[in-house]
């Protein structure tokens, strides 16, 4: 925060925090990096502050292990200890549901970081003929320039020397890019965006780094520039080479316990359809059980599915399509056909098929997400169609910051049992 005529130096108490892991004073003013119960010196410009000195600490407190944190917007969350984190996590899916009036038990937050993030997004942005690569700094546009992330698992190792050398290779542009970065089992995938369509002589520079850092592969607006292994993300038996960019689950445990999770709710089901399925990390593995049928909007993600579908032997009928299920999702008769519908949707839910579902679903339905507000309606949506909402699992794969996956179960109730849901 600059300082400012506005500003007013003052102490004040902090009584909770927000779903943004920050302080909330008595006052309501917002305090970055307070925890409840602290007395704070903070200098405030409007419901903002920054926090000058921690004057009376809670023992929730920890010491940050990262020297980057505070300034670095990926973590919000070092300083509190294993305790309370836990339970300001949870927390975020408590209240959404409780929000949105949707009775339902939710567990403890469950530790699914693994050996680590296996993908991240880099920023650079060009002043001057000189780049700058990292992450956003916190409450800020500007870079941190960092040379090591904590957070990263094993195979981002060279993620962010890579970064600063591809952002070297397209220098001459004037546009912030977005430089994604993906372990894979060929290698580190990148996929740069925000530079629009490379030209020869850019074309040529990023072939040559990519080879120079041995990369897997690298692409520039989804588009590959050059592909010296396949970048293979093992999805159970089956090996999957999803497209430049395309969506994968933060962590390895992560997707591997949200597997697992769906896979027990699905026990019993003969055709399950796998809703917003991206590139098979749900479909892939239940293929061995069960009889798949796989949509998503992303016509390269989908082709990735089946073509990984059809080089493994062990794995039943898998079939998909190309679809928009947020203009147009599965309903009626599509929906007959099946014992158990599972969705994995971007973080803005997926209303229009829980209202689909929620007229004419299976009697099964496994909902995955990453974000509590939306699930939270898209669940209210399902119990209020005669839905009963089964135990809510709380993940954490982005471990100290605010994001949370959620696993939970909705079993259709008879009719007899919805009159008073439906009134």
């Amino acid at each position: 925060m600059q300082r400012g005529m506005s500003e007013v130096r003052r102490d004040v108490t902090i009584v909770s925090l927000n779903s943004r892991g920050e302080g909330i004073a008595t006052d309501g003013t917002v305090a970055p990096l307070a925890l409840p119960g602290e007395r704070a010196r903070i200098e405030a410009d409007g419901e903002r502050a920054r926090v000058v000195a921690i004057e009376v600490a809670s023992p929730d407190r920890a010491e940050p292990f990262c020297p980057w944190f505070g300034r670095c917007g990926g973590c919000a969350a070092q300083h509190m200890n294993p305790s309370l984190y836990a339970a300001w996590k949870r927390d975020s899916v408590v209240k959404a549901l409780a929000h949105a009036g949707v009775a339902a038990q939710v567990g403890p937050l469950v530790d699914v970081h693994g050996h680590g993030r296996r993908r991240a997004t880099f920023h650079a942005r060009f002043t001057d003929g000189h780049e700058q690569v990292g992450f956003m700094r916190a409450r800020a546009h500007d870079i941190v320039a960092i040379d090591a992330c904590p957070l990263f698992a094993p195979g981002l190792a060279g993620a962010i020397a890579a970064a600063n050398a591809l952002a070297a290779a397209v220098r001459g542009i004037s546009k912030p890019l977005d430089i994604q970065a993906t372990a894979t089992l060929g290698g580190l995938d990148f996929d740069l965006r925000g530079s629009g369509a490379p030209d020869e002589l850019t074309r040529r520079k990023l072939s040559a780094a990519a080879e120079r850092l041995d990369l897997a592969r690298l692409s520039v607006h989804g588009e590959t520039i050059v592909e010296r292994r396949p970048p293979e993300i093992r999805f159970g038996d089956a090996l999957a080479v999803p497209p430049p960019g395309g969506f994968l689950q933060a962590t390895e445990a992560g997707e591997q316990a949200l597997a697992e999770g769906a896979a027990a709710a699905l026990d019993g089901a003969r055709r399950v359809a796998d809703l917003f399925c991206g590139a098979g990390a749900f479909a892939l593995r239940l293929a061995r059980e069960h009889e798949i049928f796989a949509v998503d909007s992303d016509a390269a993600a989908v082709a990735a599915l089946l073509r990984a579908a059809g080089a493994a032997s062990s794995l039943r009928a898998v079939h998909a399509e190309t679809r928009d299920l947020f203009r147009r999702p599965l309903a009626g008769p599509e929906l007959a056909r099946f014992d158990a519908v599972l969705f994995d949707p971007p973080r803005a839910g997926a209303e229009a098929q829980a209202r689909a579902l929620a007229a004419a679903g299976p009697p099964l339905v496994v909902a995955v997400s990453c974000n509590p507000e939306s699930f939270a309606r898209d669940a209210r949506i399902l119990v209020a169609g005669g839905y009963a909402i089964g135990p809510v699992a709380a993940l954490d794969q982005f471990r100290f910051s605010p994001h949370v996956e959620i696993l939970a179960a909705f079993r259709r109730q008879p009719a007899k049992r919805r009159k008073g849901i439906l009134g």
